[in-house]
């Protein structure tokens, strides 16, 4: 996990551990938040909005949510 976490590829950690297929490496390999936000990150800047709007100022959202109460 520690190879993982600092960016090696899955592919050399299958080598270094001798591995013979990817998916019994992959059994061990569990990326954590940190890492998972990273990797949406590279893919799309717009995946996660700089500036989250605030759920609770939107009236229309809290009144709805207070009838199913």
């Amino acid at each position: 996990m520690h190879m993982l976490h600092a960016g090696i590829n899955l592919i050399y950690i299958r080598d270094f551990l001798g591995h013979s297929e990817l998916a019994t490496t992959e059994i061990y390999a569990r990326a954590n938040s940190e890492m998972k936000l990273k990797a949406l990150k590279k893919i799309n800047n717009t995946v996660i909005p700089e500036n989250v709007p605030n759920w609770q100022e939107n009236k229309y959202l809290m009144d709805w949510l207070s009838k199913l109460c």
